[in-house]
């Protein structure tokens, strides 16, 4: 794969393939997280959403696997779905707990979530759009300079992860700028469309969680 057909694709399967042993499985689980968010309106099980919520506080260590695989378990003896759309979205919410340091079992939710969806290209491309936006371009590595990590810079990207905020992330930028960083792929990532989700390259490289 090129820069270019990074950037352009949505062929997910080999922007994971271009990843293998640059992965977390955290990654790997904020990304499967935010495929099911995608169609959060078609789960409509309790137990299956709560699936996203524990994947989500198990990527920060807030959760233990022992929750989630018995959230799983449950949601998948006590969820009905309505029609096919939601039994899909359903399935990648449950599948979740399968989620591990392999792209196998992620490509599997997201395809779910894809089905899912209204429009299956629409969703292949919004999918990769989640990609781009979690390992940012791996043809040139971001990096934080410590010198950048000033208190308004730390606690902007520390609301934006708890709040979901990520509109904020231009005045990230803006905050990152005023502390010295010039390097156009971290304030164009924060300036641009997006989407972002939890994940997101820059909060995390802040927040150390990369």
């Amino acid at each position: 794969m090129t820069e270019m057909e990074w950037f352009s694709g949505h062929d997910r399967g080999a922007m994971l393939d271009q990843m293998v042993g640059k992965w977390s499985k955290r990654q790997l689980r904020l990304f499967a997280s935010a495929c099911c968010r995608r169609v959060w309106p078609l789960i409509v099980s309790d137990a299956a959403r709560r699936v996203v919520e524990l994947t989500e506080l198990c990527a920060d260590g807030l959760a233990t696997e022992l929750d989630l695989q018995a959230a799983a378990s449950f949601a998948e003896a006590n969820t009905f779905s309505l029609d096919t759309s939601t039994a899909r979205a359903n399935t990648a919410a449950e599948s979740l707990a399968t989620v591990d340091n392999y792209s196998g079992p992620c490509m599997l939710v997201a395809q779910c979530a894809e089905f899912a969806a209204e429009s299956e290209e629409g969703e292949r491309i919004a999918q990769a759009g989640l990609l781009r936006d979690i390992f940012g371009n791996p043809f040139r590595p971001a990096a934080i300079d410590p010198a950048w990590l000033t208190s308004t810079v730390v606690a902007l990207a520390e609301g934006i992860y708890q709040d979901r905020a990520f509109e904020r992330l231009p005045i990230l930028a803006d905050a990152l700028q005023d502390a010295g960083c010039e390097n156009a792929d971290i304030l164009d990532h924060c300036r641009g469309p997006g989407p972002h989700v939890r994940g997101c390259l820059v909060v995390d490289l802040v927040l150390g969680k990369v």
